[in-house]
């Protein structure tokens, strides 16, 4: 994404690109089709002579193919490759591993005894046989594994013995976390608030995920039946991730089509339907996004205000005010964002409302100056090092990603802020008002200097009235 620095920041439309699932229906007619050839090649008459090459050939094109996949439980990813080598470390866990892309890693061994530790506690508590368990998760593990979208070269057992351990984990930790409290002190806590905090931001990372429908099948087996309050684990989790959340669950939201923690984590920054703007489709918008700085904008006399909205997408320009909501940041943040827009980009690339966001917070900030504005105006609440480090995360996130600038929903935003600024007369009366009437002591001097020409203007005029008269 490039950015201008003087004449305003423009990004092209670009249609997402990202390669997402294989197709099953698609690997199946591919093996046919190479069946076929293999079938016409050994049949031929100069084919017999090359028989163990061409099998060899088509056993390897056969080990290549991933097993078919359903577009609709797919929803776990690795990250693209463009997104990966910006920060490789805010989509890498830092702690614990969950689920099988980074299973086995010998940094995250430490925690696999504090997992079993939590799994033996989740069967002391339950008083369940394991067996049960193990029979109900394989059952379904052909859908679990069907929600990664690459191979998981686990065998059966070794795959329902992960997803056991750290499903059963999963639900004990945030059993405890429900009941007993983030920074509880009691023995049973086995968890420090520092590496409980740590460990809710390594669920949050698009490749440390498990599947929330196989957690609560999990999680029914082992809760009573007419537990109201807790139906579901996906239910348990929104609560919990609430303490971690500056926003709250949008009311009306569907929790039984969230699909995991990342799905989750993008549900509290995304409002529900009814709330979300629309992608912007008139003629008269632009056809690729542009946008002035804040900087530049506020100079063209454009009043920053704090919204006191609950979306954090509900930006509005009326009346020469544009009204942004808060936004906090911490040494968090680039992590979260990061694999939500990850998510986006592999999973709703045609409705990517974060995305959006943040490609216009990335426009709307270019330098320093853009947020010591945002901060006085009380809209960014700064927890990074300085304003050089926020300018830096909305620049950088920006980056890489496959965006279509045509469905964007803030068109209608940047056209209407655009146009603001081209008006000379309203960077005109701002001028004025920044350099003459800013401050008190502007006040007084230019009225002092307009109060000064005045008489000197009546002066004038009474030497031109008594010459007339002489």
């Amino acid at each position: 994404m490039e950015k201008s620095t003087s004449y305003g920041q423009e990004i092209q439309p670009k249609v997402a690109t990202t390669a997402l699932v294989t197709n099953g229906n698609q690997n199946h007619a591919e093996t046919h089709q190479l069946d076929q050839k293999v079938a016409n090649t050994l049949s031929s008459g100069n084919g017999n002579q090359h028989i163990e090459l061409v099998i060899s050939i088509k056993e390897m094109v056969e080990s290549s193919l991933d097993p078919p996949l359903s577009s609709n439980e797919c929803c776990i990813y690795r990250i693209p490759i463009d997104l990966l080598k910006l920060n490789e470390e805010a989509y890498t866990p830092q702690i614990i591993s969950i689920g099988p892309f980074h299973h086995g890693s010998k940094r995250l061994e430490p925690m696999e005894k504090l997992k079993l530790k939590y799994f033996k506690r989740f069967l002391q508590r339950i008083d369940f046989n394991v067996e049960i368990l193990v029979n109900d998760i394989k059952q379904h593990e052909e859908s679990v594994r069907g929600c990664y979208a690459e191979s998981i070269k686990l065998s059966s057992d070794a795959f329902v013995k992960l997803i056991l351990v750290d499903g059963c984990f999963l639900i004990e930790l945030f059993y405890e976390l429900r009941f007993q409290g983030a920074y509880s002190v009691s023995c049973e806590n086995l968890l420090n608030p520092l590496l409980l905090e740590r460990i809710i931001l390594d669920l949050k990372l698009l490749e440390n995920q498990l599947p929330l429908f196989a957690l609560d099948i999990l999680f029914r087996l082992a809760c009573a039946p007419d537990d109201d309050e807790h139906p579901s684990f996906t239910s348990l989790a929104i609560k919990a991730f609430e303490v971690y959340n500056d926003w709250q669950f949008p009311e009306n939201r569907e929790a039984q089509q969230i699909r995991h923690f990342v799905d989750l984590t993008k549900t509290f920054f995304v409002p529900s339907s009814s709330q979300l703007l629309s992608p912007q489709e008139s003629n008269d918008l632009p056809s690729a996004v542009h946008l002035y700085t804040a900087s530049q904008l506020y100079k063209a006399g454009v009043k920053f205000k704090v919204s006191s909205s609950k979306c954090l997408f509900d930006l509005k320009f009326t009346n020469g005010t544009l009204e942004i909501p808060y936004i906090g940041l911490d040494n968090t943040t680039e992590t979260i964002y990061r694999n939500v827009i990850a998510f986006e980009q592999c999973h709703y690339p045609c409705d990517s409302h974060f995305t959006d966001y943040i490609v216009l917070l990335n426009l709307l900030i270019n330098t320093p100056k853009d947020v010591e504005l945002l901060i006085r105006k009380g809209i960014i609440m700064n927890g990074l090092s300085n304003n050089d480090a926020v300018a830096s995360l909305f620049n950088d996130l920006g980056t890489n990603i496959s965006y279509d600038g045509w469905e964007c929903a803030y068109r209608g935003l940047f056209r209407d802020l655009n146009a603001f600024y081209s008006n000379t007369k309203h960077t005109w009366k701002a001028t004025l008002k920044r350099d003459y009437f800013g401050t008190p002591w502007k006040i007084a001097s230019t009225t002092g200097v307009i109060t000064l020409l005045l008489l000197t203007l009546v002066q004038a005029i009474c030497s031109i009235i008594q010459v007339v008269k002489m």
